[in-house]
């Protein structure tokens, strides 16, 4: 996998911006709902800067917050009153897992309601829950969520859209991961259709025309998650007191639009010319859509994982992932992984071994993560969740699954593999 093409850190923020000053326009359309509540067609919100799915990222296009490759994040800023909620129809995607998520303007995790929680709608099925819906047509595999102000019934497809006595601002994410074709970023399906139902009227909202086309908006606090000047110990909080080159728990992922589906661990890296680092773990079972297999596979360990790697510095874009399906395994199932510039790439090419690239040597310290998401109850005690749950090490927790890492140089790698670099 190439190294995605990052929007300068300025753009990336005027287009975080764009969103808050979306949000407000919905505010004032909670003030006075009757102008845009006396039809039903869907209205043309885009000259007051409102409209569905304002911003997308997925890696290339929007690259903030150690997103992943494998990944697409479709957001919508809304303002939520006590009489207003939204709603939202869609299509059950063809990928390996969708999912709904709010944030607060901190840019932490409300609320995640999932592909397989979702409930289809009256003669529709959900391929999550029951595999033969795999097979029906989009119109077969139909769901409706909403976004409510107050707790939310996941048994009823809500979602909490807002903490008790916070901001009425916040933002909904829709993940889609691995799609089945990896052409069609949303899963062969339209993004789902956004409805505002304000004291009782009914306003569909228009899919953005130009959804990265953003204005620069002043007074915003959205960023605050991300800037240094907001979050003074956030790059702190994230690495912990480990030491370099070592897998640990974050202390805390709030501000990075964290999935509530997935946990990570994070190793710092340092770039030293002539110096590589390799990873090396066993790699859990999953169930490998691409090539067919069922989302809902009983055989996973985990839904999906993957290894990233990424720059430690503001905006936090990634460089490159490696997802599960992309890793090389050897013959008993271990991955390893170089981490190198391509002037210190081994030069034996090794078909068990997965290359991802350092990225830009300017920027000396990286971030690599390591993502599970919905371990089985069996691989549960051995998963980052479990480690995290109970607090603990996870070098301690996961067994082989923990991913090892260690600097070595490119010739002792070429000669000696990589347990020449664990010695």
């Amino acid at each position: 996998m190439g190294v995605p093409v990052r929007k300068p850190a300025g753009s990336i923020r005027r287009s975080l911006l764009a969103c808050a000053a979306a949000a407000a326009s919905v505010s004032a359309m909670l003030v006075a709902p009757s102008a845009l509540a006396q039809s039903s067609e869907a209205v043309d919100t885009s000259d007051r800067g409102m409209c569905a799915w304002r911003f997308m990222s997925d890696g290339e296009v929007g690259n903030i917050a150690f997103p992943d490759t494998n990944a697409t994040y479709w957001v919508l800023p809304y303002a939520l009153g006590p009489e207003t909620s939204i709603e939202l129809s869609g299509n059950y995607p063809a990928a390996r897992y969708f999912s709904l998520n709010t944030y607060g303007t901190g840019l932490d995790t409300i609320d995640t309601l999932r592909d397989a929680l979702i409930s289809p709608d009256a003669g529709s099925s959900n391929p999550f829950s029951d595999s033969p819906a795999e097979n029906l047509s989009p119109d077969e595999r139909q769901w409706t969520a909403t976004l409510v102000p107050g707790p939310a019934d996941h048994a009823r497809n809500e979602i909490q859209a807002l903490r008790p006595g916070g901001s009425p601002v916040g933002f909904l994410i829709y993940r889609v991961y691995v799609p089945d074709d990896a052409a069609s970023q949303s899963g062969g399906v339209p993004l789902p259709e956004v409805r505002y139902n304000i004291r009782g009227n009914e306003v569909p909202i228009q899919p953005c025309a130009e959804p990265f086309g953003y204005q620069p908006s002043e007074g915003s606090g959205l960023m605050t998650g991300l800037r240094p000047e907001g979050r003074p110990s956030l790059l702190d909080s994230l690495l912990g007191n480990a030491p370099e080159a070592t897998f640990a728990n974050p202390e805390r992922t709030a501000g990075l639009f964290p999935n509530g589906d997935n946990k990570y661990i994070s190793a710092q890296l340092t770039y030293e010319p002539g110096r590589i680092a390799v990873v090396r773990g066993k790699a859990p079972a999953f169930p490998n859509t691409s090539a067919g297999d069922s989302p809902i596979d009983p055989d996973q360990q985990l839904r999906y994982w993957s290894m990233c790697q990424n720059d430690l510095v503001l905006p936090f874009p990634v460089v490159a992932c490696a997802g599960d399906f992309e890793t090389a395994l050897d013959a008993e199932g271990w991955y390893t992984y170089v981490v190198a510039a391509p002037e210190d790439v081994p030069s034996k090419a090794d078909p068990t071994v997965t290359v991802l690239p350092w990225g830009s040597t300017d920027i000396e310290r990286k971030v690599l993560i390591w993502r599970n998401m919905l371990p089985t109850d069996t691989f549960y005690p051995l998963s980052i969740q479990a480690a995290q749950a109970e607090g603990a090490d996870p070098a301690a927790t996961m067994g082989e699954y923990y991913p090892s890492v260690t600097y070595c140089s490119a010739e002792t790698f070429d000669n000696e593999g990589y347990a020449g670099c664990f010695q």
